[in-house]
């Protein structure tokens, strides 16, 4: 059933045991200061896990800073993340600032961590073990207090085997996995995620809240969204688009 019942922000959704009682152990891991590694298919949900952990924490009144590695050329990336010194490069006309000096106190998401090329794996090792960075063209280093986070879809394990990722970085980032399933293994969620989906397009475009054919719901939770919940966010903003030409075209 579609409820009109307000969601509360950063709330972490789920009807799934296997999910709840991983919840459980975020709520512990949340108050630690260590790093956290993520995995899961791609639209499972990493991001909104991530954010939860971070508003869990003694760092929810600072910035939560959200990086996706796979979506930055291999030649950026670096600049992105540390940050570059003015004359670094052909194009660098003034100092920028990277992710890991915005995150400051609170905490950085590192998504599709294992995108990250080898020769950048080493220079983040130095950051999780030493708390310290170089920008680019820079001599002087830089002190983080951020928290780490990193996400993957990919198979990580495989890739340290295949000397694709380096296994020293992989064990540190991985002092606590957590391994979020696809929703076509917890069914139990996706009314949740619909309903979600559904206040926050009405917020947001300011509508009353729709009517929903129960019908609906039955069809959804047989489909086995292999794009996940970003799939069910789709999908919503279709029929929401669908219904409003409906009711201007009456």
């Amino acid at each position: 059933m579609v409820r009109k019942k307000k969601i509360r922000q950063n709330e972490y959704l789920t009807k799934n045991p296997a999910v709840a009682a991983m919840l459980d152990k975020v709520h512990k891991i949340a108050e630690t200061e260590l790093p956290v590694l993520i995995t899961g298919e791609t639209g499972s949900g990493k991001t909104e896990l991530a954010r939860h952990i971070h508003f869990q924490s003694g760092r929810k009144s600072e910035p939560f800073v959200h990086i996706n590695c796979a979506a930055i050329p291999e030649n950026l990336l670096e600049a992105e993340l540390f940050g570059v010194l003015k004359g670094a490069f052909t194009g660098a006309y003034k100092d920028s600032v990277g992710k890991f000096f915005t995150a400051q106190k609170g905490t950085i998401l590192l998504d599709e961590i294992g995108e990250i090329p080898m020769h950048l794996q080493a220079k983040l090792l130095k950051v999780v073990d030493e708390k310290e960075y170089y920008p680019v063209g820079g001599t002087k280093s830089e002190k983080i207090n951020a928290r780490i986070i990193a996400a993957t879809n990919t198979d990580i394990n495989r890739a340290v085997e295949e000397h694709k990722f380096r296994r020293d970085l992989y064990f540190r980032l991985n002092t606590f996995e957590l391994y979020l399933p696809p929703l076509r293994e917890r069914k139990e969620d996706i009314a949740l995620f619909f309903n979600l989906f559904i206040h926050r397009y009405v917020e947001q475009k300011k509508i009353p809240f729709p009517k929903i054919n129960p019908l609906v719901l039955d069809v959804l939770e047989h489909y086995l969204w292999p794009g996940n919940i970003r799939e069910v966010q789709n999908v919503v903003e279709v029929l929401m688009i669908s219904k409003k030409k409906n009711h201007r075209n009456r």
